[in-house]
């Protein structure tokens, strides 16, 4: 009999006399049988990539049983944080669901008690600087498209695109009470 047949011959009676009872072992930890399976795989292959030396100069059955349950303590130790980060993220998602729903309720109260938005709306757009203005009220009052602007004011399609860009953010901080109101406006 050849080394690797004798080697393979020795592996298999391992495996089969501790598989079993090194997965139940595992499975009382990590609970799921399939975890339990992996692990215990993982140590077998283990075993057999080393060829099994260590036979000769370990307890068998007390390195399969430590070299479980450190699998298990890795396993265990990876799914208590990944558990934490889920339980982190959900905690942040809670956070901004209820941020957006106390800013709606507040929004509701502002809005209605506002005597006339289209005023509030009218201030922002006059508070434009000149040329800003006229390109906003063309671009999204008129519906007219970036290059026709361009064409009619004489200037670039890159200006345009600026002042757009510069009007935008004046009314966003000018109307910050209002914005949910606003992407209906504007989109």
């Amino acid at each position: 009999m050849t080394t690797d047949t004798k080697n393979r011959t020795e592996f298999e009676k391992i495996y089969v006399t501790h598989y079993s009872r090194m997965k139940r072992f595992a499975q009382e930890y990590v609970i799921r049988e399939e975890d339990a399976e992996n692990i215990v795989q993982d140590v077998f292959l283990d075993l057999w990539e080393q060829n099994l030396l260590l036979l000769t100069h370990t307890n068998l059955f007390a390195y399969l049983f430590t070299a479980v349950k450190n699998r298990c303590i890795d396993f265990l130790r990876h799914k208590t944080i990944a558990q934490h980060a889920a339980q982190k993220l959900q905690d942040d998602y809670t956070k901004a669901l209820q941020m957006k729903f106390q800013s709606l309720e507040a929004y509701d109260e502002q809005l209605f008690s506002e005597p006339d938005i289209e005023t509030v709306i009218q201030n922002a757009i006059e508070s434009l600087p000149e040329k800003c203005r006229e390109i906003f009220i063309l671009s999204k009052i008129e519906g007219k498209q970036q290059k026709a602007i361009s064409q009619e004011l004489n200037i670039s399609v890159n200006t345009v695109e600026n002042q757009m860009a510069i009007a935008y953010k004046k009314l966003k901080e000018s109307l910050k009470n209002y914005l949910p109101f606003l992407i209906f406006l504007f989109v």
